[in-house]
């Protein structure tokens, strides 16, 4: 009795996967010892399909459903083998299992910022992020391409390198979207189908499918973001460059201020570039005041106005604070050369 039982042991009449956890592509039904009945049951599950393999080669491949393994059913198998027709003796193969459900929220982004041209600021630094999903499409070409004759073949195993695919692929999707950075940051949905069309191609080759792919932020490294606060700034002011400085000037008034209170300022250009900025504002505070008092009622509340300011004028100091200032505005690329040597000219003639 103990022998027959060790004989029924070494025959498979079910050959099944029951997915115990997430994360798993590829699973390798353990065949060590043993061998398949001649008609016995193959058990495939939704969202699965299963690969025979003989000697390294790929045989019959199957979908969901419960099949039964005769000549008729794995017709490539029994060609590799030279079965007869009539067969009825147990057989050895390799059977994998590929689960062929969704692989959701897989995480991609870029942990540089990449430089990309622009049709606004001509080239720009970006970075982004966002997740993908994916399943096995074609079980045959991932088997040979990816998994091979390993045990079982996880999710986290393949994650870097369809993240690399990702990255690769950005550059190409935003020209072949066509537009510009500040259109592509309102437009994450457009960016997303463009990043997927270029990828699906390569996800093909490998034997997956791109299910779905969401872009979730697109944004400028600190120092650019501030530059473009600054353009935006202008435009808000409608790229008067008098206006912009009134900006500026409100608002370096109050952090000045708290570094002077606090006892942190930033040394003797520091408290001369907030005395400079001090005086600015007061003038254009008393050219409002006088504008707004020049009225024919009032001729000699004009003048007044007038003769308080006069006695102010522009210590020199403060002349060289606000042109530093201004330097820096024309480096960084926010003031043209042309507006700097206008506004240096305005500036210089106070002095005189």
């Amino acid at each position: 009795m103990a022998l027959m039982d060790f004989i029924k042991k070494q025959f498979i009449d079910i050959i099944q996967w029951t997915e115990e956890s997430d994360g798993t592509l590829a699973w390798r039904f353990p065949m060590s010892g043993m061998e398949i009945q001649n008609g016995g049951t193959l058990v495939v599950r939704e969202s699965q399909m299963a690969v025979f393999v003989n000697e390294g080669q790929v045989a019959d491949v199957f979908g969901p459903g419960t099949h039964k393994l005769t000549t008729q059913t794995l017709p490539v198998l029994t060609y590799l083998k030279n079965w007869d027709k009539l067969f009825e003796s147990p057989f050895k193969s390799d059977v994998y299992f590929f689960s062929t459900r969704q692989q959701i929220d897989q995480k991609w982004g870029t942990p540089q910022p990449i430089t990309i041209r622009d049709k606004d600021f001509g080239a720009v630094r970006l970075r982004a992020f966002g997740n993908y999903a994916f399943r096995v499409a074609d079980p045959k070409l991932f088997h040979t391409e990816i998994s091979g004759t390993r045990e079982s073949y996880p999710v986290g195993d393949l994650e870097g390198q369809l993240r690399g695919m990702v990255l690769q692929n950005i550059s190409n999707a935003i020209a072949g979207s066509g537009l510009p950075f500040l259109d592509l940051a309102a437009n994450q949905v457009m960016f997303a189908d463009a990043l997927a069309k270029e990828l699906a191609p390569a996800f093909a080759k490998i034997g997956l499918q791109l299910e779905g792919m969401t872009v979730q932020n697109v944004s400028l490294p600190e120092e650019l973001q501030k530059i473009l606060d600054q353009k935006i700034g202008m435009g808000m002011v409608g790229n008067d460059m008098a206006k912009f400085m009134q900006y500026q000037t409100a608002q370096a008034i109050p952090k000045f201020a708290e570094g002077g209170a606090g006892g942190g300022g930033s040394g003797i250009a520091g408290d001369a570039m907030g005395l400079g900025a001090g005086v600015a504002l007061g003038q254009v505070l008393a050219q409002n005041l006088a504008q707004g008092l020049q009225t024919p009622v009032a001729p000699a509340a004009a003048a007044a106005a007038q003769a308080a300011a006069a006695p102010l004028g522009v210590k020199p100091e403060d002349v060289m604070a606000t042109l530093e200032k201004l330097g820096d505005l024309k480096s960084k690329g926010i003031l043209t050369q042309e507006e700097f040597d206008a506004k240096k000219a305005e500036l210089l003639k106070k002095l005189i």
